[in-house]
């Protein structure tokens, strides 16, 4: 591999081989990285923990891949995996997983706290540094109540009420919920004897904070990290779904690709089948590209308030995506490859997408005031009219009783000359 070559790894979305541990080993590791992103999650675990040198490995790899991979092994099974994120990474999973909408969830973040603490003590405080303050006191809000404090705050009426447990002597603690207290007591414990001045910090904060302030200023400090990631605020999300008239666009060619660090380590898509987006993107070979089309996915899960732990959600939103942005090349290149990789190169992806849908809604529409009383039409219908219009398979040669999304071309032209006879 020449120098240029392993900058600009060849971003083939095909799926590779199965290599044995000894031939993954002999990999530099940016060729270990782009191996492992065609691996099942099974496989990839398994050759990322024979490797030696698996921090290393893992620390370049993006958080949503480690995340994903998480979730795709399951927490419980994820242990070794946990213990190999960096702490940018583990704040990144915390911050995909501990907020519904603008709401922390307070169980979740104990949860993953509490693999911190099996990881070792360490392990946790180092984490810590990187979480928000405001995060762990919003937590501590929720969890406990704070009495006592330094000098003459402290009386003998604090001293002697009911309390649970106080570490110093000055600060007197109960715990407002029996099943989390063990967690929550073990968090306290460790912060107290390895960092005082953050427990003093904590328990000043519990008694003066107000709890609904920490929240959004806790959400606020989320809400850029996940810009910064690749992830918009829902409101700037929402516009890659700005209709256009399908009748009037044309395809820019000036679009300004900007080679950022770091791109040559994003995750490729996981487009599957022989399309003329596949096809095109392989032709291209542009990590710049590839940059663009993550964060229009990621636009997408944003947008259609997908769970970001949840892979079916994932990966039903993606192929939305790659569905859309296929029919928009499929609509001007016909099955021409160079002609779709130059208006890849030439267009941007959000505005493509918003063409494939503006083309599918079209479809939709159509199918708004029409009805029939034989099943398999009706259901194709009903389809149509979701919020986001689906391909009723019963059209496909398997004619399965279903849906999925529309993927070309093809699918537009069946489906138009099915309304086609609905509307005569």
């Amino acid at each position: 591999m020449t120098e240029e070559e392993a900058k600009h790894p060849k971003l083939t979305l095909i799926k590779g081989g199965v290599p044995t541990t000894h031939e993954f080993l002999q990999l530099p590791i940016p060729e270990k990285i782009g191996l492992l992103r065609h691996q099942p999650a099974r496989k990839r675990l398994e050759l990322l923990l024979s490797d030696p040198d698996a921090k290393q490995v893992a620390a370049l790899m993006q958080p949503q891949e480690i995340y994903w991979l998480v979730k795709e092994l399951g927490e419980n099974d994820a242990a070794e995996l946990l213990e190999l994120a960096t702490a940018a990474q583990y704040s990144f999973m915390i911050d995909m997983e501990v907020w519904e909408e603008s709401a922390l969830r307070t169980d979740v973040l104990l949860k993953w706290l509490g693999y911190l603490m099996e990881a070792g003590e360490d392990r946790l405080l180092a984490q810590l540094s990187s979480l928000d303050l405001e995060l762990i006191l919003l937590l501590l809000k929720r969890e406990i109540a704070v009495g006592g404090g330094m000098g003459d705050l402290v009386n003998d009426e604090i001293r002697l009420a009911d309390w649970d447990h106080s570490f110093d002597g000055i600060y007197h603690i109960s715990f407002l919920r029996s099943d989390t207290a063990r967690v929550v007591g073990t968090l306290l414990d460790i912060i107290y004897r390895h960092d005082q001045p953050l427990y003093l910090s904590l328990m000043t904060g519990v008694q003066n904070e107000v709890e609904t302030e920490l929240e959004e200023l806790c959400y606020q400090f989320r809400t850029g990290r996940m810009a910064d990631a690749g992830f918009p605020s829902r409101e700037e999300a929402v516009a890659i779904y700005a209709l256009l008239n399908p009748d009037h666009f044309v395809a820019a060619e000036d679009k300004l690709l900007v080679n950022e660090d770091g791109a040559e380590n994003l995750p490729e898509p996981l487009a599957t089948g022989d399309t003329l987006l596949q096809r095109a993107l392989v032709r291209v070979r542009s990590s710049e590209l590839l940059r663009e089309l993550n964060y229009l996915i990621n636009n997408a899960l944003v947008a259609e308030q997908a769970s970001f732990a949840d892979g079916a959600a994932i990966e039903a939103v993606s192929r939305r995506v790659y569905g859309y942005l296929n029919i928009s090349l499929e609509y001007f290149a016909a099955d021409d490859e160079k002609r779709a990789g130059t208006i890849l190169v030439g267009e941007r992806l959000k505005r493509l997408f918003q063409l494939g849908h503006s083309i599918v809604v079209r479809l939709g529409k159509r199918a708004g005031t029409l009805s029939s009383d034989n099943y398999a039409t009706n259901k194709a219908i009903l389809g149509l009219r979701e919020k986001m219009p689906r391909f009723y398979r019963g059209l496909d040669p398997d004619l399965v009783d279903g849906y999925r999304e529309f993927e070309s071309m093809s699918d537009v032209r069946i489906m138009d000359e099915f309304l086609r006879k609905l509307e005569v």
